[in-house]
């Protein structure tokens, strides 16, 4: 057999084998047992990974469900439930005993409620603010890229009892439709940062960042980079998941890799030195997503003590004493507003920055997190029947 085909057979069985591992992956069923007499069972569809990792290894700190996921299942384990986990996107799971609560994020509900004994940032408005944000793109430059984060049909809040969102306001706006209540558990930070006394806000005023996961057009890279292209004098740090849309890079080649005062980094660890000296470097996050679920990047930067200058849909609480809320995340007002704050004096950017990270650090912690969801559970038990609650975690 020929070298380069005994190496293209070699690669698609590694191909191959690796697709196995994935289905099998997400097809896992995780069982935890309460250290008490079982009072009843839960069953959580989201993220497993942390439940399954070698021994040793931290939960990942790329985004914060894995560690709010392990949070949410140790929660009803202390209060004594038997829990089941699966993956979110497991298609084969059905449920074989009685659950008392079902928490869903939000693909599986309808598909599991016949065999439930149940009675069971809203997709729609997340599809559509992302097209039109594609079609922007479109009729600026003349650039159709495919969407990156689309939502697939659900309706698990119909099917639901009630909602717990990570959002704030404009999250749960968006599911209002449904008339059932929700219960706010404001998003927790992979990482908790103290407070720079030593930063030089003279020398970082002209200098932001732009932080965020997948889907780049839909979090507003593009609006960001049009905007600062236009002001030389000031400076843009991006870091996120550049790399893996090629289509994106390919639009904006010039822009992330051939203007002097763009910096393109691509993704970093928040936890990593490299990324304590972008922020201490800079004085605030850029960031006009067209939607979100709770913000997680931005209550990251503010943990950093970096301004939030940010959407409304980004689903983060800002007020203008710590930050700026974009009205309409237009290319020419991120431009006036990053152009305002950087021509604030030391002291009031100092005073902003403070104000950012107190407020991160009094809502958007771990110990935050474990607080509410233990309390907003304790209060779902008191007003339903345990034995026929359906819950949809937004």
């Amino acid at each position: 057999m020929p070298s380069e085909l005994v190496q293209r057979t070699v690669s698609m069985d590694n191909s191959l084998s690796h697709k196995i591992q994935v289905r099998q992956q997400m097809r896992r069923n995780v069982s935890l047992q309460p250290n008490q007499h079982a009072i009843g069972n839960v069953l959580i569809s989201y993220v497993i990974e942390s439940f399954v990792l070698k021994p040793g290894k931290s939960i990942w700190n790329s985004h914060t469900d894995f560690w709010e996921c392990y949070q949410m299942a140790h929660t009803f384990l202390d209060m004594g439930y038997c829990v089941n986990v699966i993956q979110y996107y497991n298609d084969i799971f059905l449920p074989r005993k009685e659950y008392a609560f079902f928490i869903e994020t939000p693909w599986n509900l309808q598909r599991c409620l016949p065999f439930l004994n149940a009675d069971t940032v809203h997709f729609l408005f997340h599809n559509a603010a992302q097209a039109n944000r594609l079609l922007g793109l479109q009729k600026r430059r003349g650039v159709t890229l495919r969407p990156r984060r689309f939502k697939p049909p659900n309706q698990a809040l119909e099917h639901a009892e009630c909602a717990t969102v990570l959002g704030n306001e404009f999250t749960t706006s968006t599911f209002r439709y449904g008339k059932k209540p929700s219960y706010r558990i404001p998003i927790s930070a992979q990482v908790v940062y103290p407070w720079l006394k030593e930063k030089d806000f003279n020398n970082c005023r002209n200098n932001f960042l732009w932080f965020g996961s997948g889907g780049l057009v839909h979090k507003g890279l593009d609006l960001v980079l049009e905007a600062l292209i236009q002001m030389p004098d000031l400076h843009l740090t991006i870091c996120g998941s550049i790399s893996q849309e090629e289509y994106f890079v390919k639009a904006f080649y010039q822009e992330l890799y051939q203007t002097p005062n763009i910096h393109t980094m691509g993704w970093i660890d928040v936890n990593s030195q490299n990324f304590r000296n972008i922020f201490n470097s800079c004085v605030g996050i850029v960031y006009s997503s067209c939607s979100e679920g709770g913000g997680g990047s931005v209550i990251n930067c503010m943990h950093a003590g970096l301004i939030p200058i940010v959407s409304y849909q980004a689903s983060v609480d800002v007020q203008e004493d710590y930050g700026v809320i974009l009205k309409d995340s237009s290319i020419k007002q991120i431009k006036q507003e990053v152009q305002r704050i950087s021509c604030l004096s030391k002291e009031k950017l100092r005073k902003m920055a403070r104000g950012a990270w107190k407020y991160a650090i009094e809502n958007h912690t771990r110990e935050n997190l474990i607080k509410n969801y233990r309390n907003t559970i304790e209060k779902i038990r008191t007003n339903y029947d345990p034995k026929n609650e359906v819950l949809i975690h937004a």
